[in-house]
């Protein structure tokens, strides 16, 4: 029995070892930038890095608030995972970390789970982090990536409208100076509880933030309009600190001025994921929702910078280092990471040349947060100034051109990011808004690839298969030559069927040929149609007739043992088919032999060829 056991677990590890080695990930990819080090990569990457770390650092902080977590979790996962992420990476510019996007996810779930959990979010944070982490991986192992694809931009951009729109209503508790009011009672969770609870504290703002961290708003858009390659956010929070800081001390009326609790080493420590199966259950749908949105947001930044750099993409690898970055910040840094554009994009235009470009920038910003622990800088920073530089980024992330684009484009793109946007603002969980900008992004792409074209065809003088342009060319006739165009899966069975049989209503139609060279991807559903089919118009003595059948097709139609169905009243021993292969050096071939089967079976008499009329096509 323990050489069976043996057997079975030998079995199993080299079951997994083929799996990992075939699905085409590169565990250790950072290999290849050992290769290609020199002195002047290492000189240029170490150029990109100081200004990344600094952005690092800053944006840690401005997302950890966006998140309602601590600062240090933010400051360290903005160093940590730029550190973990490259090993695993195929894209060498990519810079990850915290992000708005996943950390308002984070914001609106406990928001929204407020009493319904039993602990202080903090608690759930590491596992939550984890799970993210995991799901990742597994989705890089199993290709989910390549999925990705087919999600509409106009969720990504109606979701990152929605959320911009909702952090600076968030924030502006901290610009009136009612962050502490706004706690008491309910707590309001979406864009128009806020802004109604904000409305109606009126009474209580306090001239003093609105003051500094109007005039701190008012720096920052000044300086990314004048200046936009200066690290504006770090020289903003700056003055505005210094500002502050003699504010306090000499002014009064400032003495009340709010700002954060320092840094304690007492709060640094490494706190393993609780697992039990409540958290598990409690956070498993907000960890899908974080590490789709997560995975999302990598592969259209990934591509964006590859189409600047020439570079190659792999969306799997970059998800899978997606996956080990935040496994590895769960311990440490619990906040989801991903991929950051803005710093991504510094990275890049910084000259960086290698994937060591993204491990310095974490290694100098996690050398600056322990300079942050010794100083008393965190401590002086006030919210109302972090506060308005948070709300000055939300309102770049609001891309008037992107969002006219996406409503001006097709009616489907202005359905799917008008009821995204509406979904972030109206939904007190952000997860939820975005599993419906998706569904319904999906819906319309099916509903888009369910229909089949079904064109209309006659032969020319010459021989050659043409399309009708009218259909008052149409004779009535007995054969009906069908051309099919594109998806046969379930969703697109039942309308093929339906228009299909629109042919079958002239009494004189005897032959029907379908043309399915152009047709793909047929399933299950589709196959059961076509034999439903084939036995409907059967009953009515009508033939059907298959040509252009691509091999793909012919080993569905084999192994369904539709084409048996098919194949009824053929003698294989003289020839007989009602199958015709398709020939890609000769496409009309396939039709030119079903036409000479049909006269077989109307008896070699003399007929004239009717062309199927699709009702839904518009014809002039």
């Amino acid at each position: 029995m323990l050489s069976d056991l043996k057997k079975i677990i030998h079995t199993a590890i080299l079951t997994i070892l083929r799996f990992l080695k075939g699905n085409g990930l590169d565990w250790f990819p950072i290999r290849d930038s050992f290769k290609q080090t020199n002195r002047a990569t290492l000189s240029a990457d170490l150029r990109a890095a100081l200004n990344v770390s600094i952005l690092c650092i800053s944006q840690g902080i401005a997302f950890a608030v966006i998140a309602d977590l601590p600062i240090h979790y933010g400051i360290l996962c903005a160093a940590i995972a730029p550190i973990v992420a490259p090993v695993f990476s195929h894209s060498r510019h990519t810079i990850l970390g915290p992000t708005n996007a996943t950390s308002l996810m984070v914001f609106s779930f406990f928001a929204a789970s407020h009493g319904m959990l039993h602990s202080d979010p903090l608690f759930y944070m590491p596992l939550l982090v984890f799970l993210v982490g995991v799901i990742c991986v597994i989705g890089a192992l199993f290709k989910v990536a390549d999925i990705l694809q087919y999600v509409s931009q106009s969720v990504l951009v109606g979701y990152i409208t929605g959320a911009a729109i909702l952090i600076l209503t968030n924030q502006t508790k901290h610009l009136f100076g009612i962050a502490q009011a706004m706690k008491e009672g309910d707590i309001p969770t979406t864009f128009f509880t806020i802004s109604e609870k904000t409305i109606s504290l009126w009474e209580q703002f306090q001239w003093q933030p609105i003051v500094l961290g109007g005039g701190t708003l008012l720096l920052y858009l000044i300086l990314q309009k004048k200046a936009k390659k200066l690290p504006n956010f770090v020289i903003c929070l700056t003055l505005s600190s210094l500002v502050a800081f003699f504010l306090r001390r000499s002014v009064p009326a400032f003495s009340e001025l709010i700002t954060f609790d320092p840094i304690l080493i007492s709060n640094l420590r490494i706190t393993p994921p609780q697992f039990s199966i409540d958290n598990v259950s409690s956070l498993l749908g907000i960890s899908f929702s974080i590490a789709f949105l997560a995975s999302l947001v990598n592969t259209v930044m990934a591509k964006s910078l590859s189409s600047k750099s020439g570079d190659t993409t792999n969306a799997n690898q970059d998800m899978l280092s997606l996956g080990m970055a935040n496994i590895a910040t769960s311990f440490i840094a619990p906040i989801p990471a991903s991929g950051s554009l803005t710093r991504s994009a510094l990275n890049y235009e910084s000259g960086a040349q290698t994937r060591f470009a993204s491990i310095f920038a974490g290694l100098i910003a996690l050398a600056g947060f322990f300079l942050l622990l010794k100083a008393p800088i965190i401590e002086n920073i006030p919210k109302a100034s972090l506060a308005a530089l948070v709300i000055g980024i939300a309102f770049s992330l609001i891309n008037w051109n992107n969002i006219l684009t996406c409503l001006q484009a097709t009616r489907d793109d202005a359905v799917v990011i008008v009821a995204t946007i509406s979904s972030c603002l109206l939904l007190p969980r952000l997860d939820h808004a975005i599993f419906i900008g998706v569904g319904l992004s999906l819906a319309l792409f099916l509903k888009k690839a369910s229909s089949p074209h079904l064109s209309e065809y006659e032969f020319g003088e010459d021989g050659d298969l043409l399309e009708v342009e009218d259909k008052k060319t149409r004779q009535n006739a007995s054969i009906s030559i069908v051309n099919v165009e594109g998806e046969l899966f379930f969703g697109a069975a039942d309308i093929f069927r339906t228009q299909v049989q629109l042919a079958t209503n002239d009494p004189n139609l005897k032959i029907i040929i379908l043309q399915l060279k152009n047709a793909r991807h047929m399933d299950a559903t589709s196959v059961l149609a076509l034999k439903e089919l084939s036995k409907d118009i059967r009953k009515k003595g009508i033939h059907l007739l298959l040509s252009g059948v691509t091999r793909d097709v012919y080993l569905v139609l084999k192994k369904s043992k539709a084409l048996q169905t098919i194949q009824e009243g053929c003698d294989p021993s003289k020839g007989e088919t009602n199958v015709f292969m398709h020939f890609q050096s000769n496409p009309n071939i396939s039709t030119r032999d079903a036409l000479i089967r049909a006269k077989e079976l109307l008896g070699n008499h003399e007929t004239n060829i009717k062309i199927f009329f699709d009702a839904n096509k518009k014809t002039s």
